[in-house]
């Protein structure tokens, strides 16, 4: 019985850690923040604006650079 308990707890824990690293993930957030924060949309809109205005800089930084060298030919 001592062995049940024992394995049991186990599992609960695993179980529960597992499930707080997983909504973490899934919420592509720091494994050890909490799952239960809700981003407020200013926060997400600040996040998802920042981001693409890299990736649009990015884009067109490859874009010049390109142009530069058929230009060089």
């Amino acid at each position: 019985m001592k062995v049940f308990r024992i394995l049991f707890l186990g599992v609960f824990i695993g179980a529960a850690v597992g499930l707080w690293l997983g909504v973490n993930i899934g919420r592509e957030m720091p494994l050890l923040s909490n799952p239960f924060y809700k981003e407020s949309l200013n926060e997400k809109l600040k996040r998802l604006s920042g981001e693409t205005l890299e990736k649009s800089g990015r884009a067109l930084e490859k874009t010049g650079q390109e142009l530069q060298d058929k230009l060089n030919k």
